[in-house]
């Protein structure tokens, strides 16, 4: 059982309440609560949810929150599924669905999700862009960078460049550029102690007051890097009026943004416009706050701003141009490439006039057409790896480039049926009972419908070409 330091029960007190309290005090001793977010169609979702059936996963939908299932059943299950690991679905908080839907980007937008890691809200701005456009990732910390690049692999994202940016820092590359920024801002995690038990460890209201100054200047930065009428969305899993509503306030006082009325799938209420003996600005109200017992989720703060005036630029920072672009497939450098890939793999070449390509090293990457950037050197890395040269000049497509196009691909597949060869694949191996497939060479894989990677097909059966980073998943069969 979680127990709550003095410290929160203090500050929960003082400002929430005796009722509020021991009703945060049974939320937190309670059992967490399971959900997942499942991308595509109605179809997909319920092709789904029957194939979680045979691991003994039982899911319910979530009413009014897109692609919200609870986990009913399975829940020690749920993160070791093949489906998992390919990305069908992604386990997140029903609260860290919201801030995504209530900024509610499309293709036409440059996004930003400047705190991205480990890209929950992140994967979800670009389902919700239809993995078009052009999305902005960013993250500071080199060792959140892994989990965020692994998640964006996993579910294939095809319209991210992600940055490497302290976010108090964007604006010094960034001016007046983006429509849609999302800031769900690093906090004390009051709404959270239930999942995250050491929180209540170190948790201080000294340290909610240092955080405060962190999350103004991120919100700073994101305002002064958005357009004139672009929308910021600034979120927080903790409870605090230092790090919500009084930094909310700070940013009304001295930038041009007025707050928008806002809409949350789930029940929530308004955000205080009094703290203790002192009024604040009565546009707090328009903010949003969700109890966590309410919804049997984490705790949160939402309050989306609207840019309406100029503000002073941020010095820019100077960074060497980039020699190297995204082009697009028929570029001298890469047609001969890709018209490869088309030929062998039977995807029509006009499937690749919707990605842009960029050749270096032996390797090639891709991403969706529309997305842009002045200078890619800013950038550790954009769209996906779609193959890389082989000792016959020909271009062996990645396991990721596989998933992502797989509905395009007609040729050189190989179904496998046993779950024995299924491991030996995910693990790396040679298949060496599959040694008569014709032609040799560059193949896919394709297991129970869904399309799991590449392989080689030689003489001694077929060699995996999972990748190594991808089989540190623990994977029932």
């Amino acid at each position: 059982m979680i127990e709550v330091s003095e410290n929160i029960a203090n500050y929960v007190l003082s400002v929430f309440g005796e009722e509020f309290f021991e009703k945060y005090k049974a939320y937190v001793a309670s059992d967490y609560i399971q959900y997942v977010r499942i991308p595509g169609t109605v179809e997909d979702q319920n092709n789904l949810i029957e194939k979680l059936v045979y691991y003994g996963i039982e899911l319910s939908i979530v009413a009014n929150v897109p692609n919200a299932y609870s986990v009913l059943a399975g829940k020690d299950k749920i993160g070791k599924t093949l489906e998992h690991a390919l990305g069908k679905y992604y386990i997140q908080s029903l609260s860290s669905m919201i801030p995504p839907l209530v900024l509610s980007p499309t293709s036409e937008d440059t996004a930003l999700d400047m705190c991205a890691a480990p890209g929950s809200k992140s994967t979800q701005l670009s389902e919700m862009m239809g993995n078009s456009g052009t999305l902005y990732v960013n993250e500071p910390s080199i060792g959140r960078t892994k989990a965020l690049a692994h998640n964006l692999d996993k579910l294939n994202i095809l319209n991210a460049g992600m940055l490497t940016s302290k976010g108090e820092l964007i604006s010094k590359h960034f001016d007046n550029y983006f429509d849609k920024i999302l800031i769900d801002a690093p906090c004390t995690g009051l709404g959270i102690v239930q999942k995250k038990q050491e929180v209540s460890n170190w948790w201080t209201e000294n340290h909610a007051t240092a955080l405060s100054e962190t999350q103004f200047k991120l919100l700073v930065s994101g305002i002064k890097s958005a357009k004139i009428g672009a929308e910021i969305l600034y979120s927080t899993c903790t409870l605090t009026l230092e790090e919500n509503e009084l930094v909310i306030e700070k940013m009304l006082e001295k930038y041009p943004v007025e707050l928008m009325d806002i809409e949350l799938p789930v029940k929530s209420h308004s955000g205080f416009i009094k703290y203790g003996e002192k009024q604040l600005n009565p546009d707090l109200a328009k903010t949003r706050r969700i109890i966590p017992w309410e919804i049997n989720s984490e705790g949160f703060f939402i309050a989306k701003f609207k840019k309406i005036g100029e503000t002073v630029p941020s010095k820019k920072m100077e960074v060497r141009q980039a020699e190297l672009e995204f082009v697009n497939w028929d570029n001298k450098i890469v047609k001969e490439y890709v018209e490869n890939i088309s030929d062998w793999y039977g995807i029509e070449i006009e499937i690749f006039k919707e990605y842009k390509f960029l050749f270096k090293k032996n390797e090639m990457q891709f991403i969706k057409s529309e997305w842009h950037s002045d200078n890619l050197s800013i950038f550790a890395r954009a769209g996906l790896k779609l193959g890389k040269l082989d000792k016959h000049g020909n271009i062996v497509l990645h396991t990721l480039a596989a998933q992502a196009l797989q509905k395009h691909v007609t040729k050189n597949i190989v179904e496998l049926t046993e779950k024995e060869h299924l491991k030996s694949y995910l693990s790396g191996g040679t298949i060496r009972s599959m040694t008569g497939i014709e032609p040799k060479g560059r193949k896919v894989i394709r297991y129970n419908g869904d399309m799991i990677g590449g392989a080689i097909a030689t003489k001694d059966g077929l060699k995996s070409q999972f990748p190594r980073a991808l089989r540190t998943a623990e994977i029932l069969f």
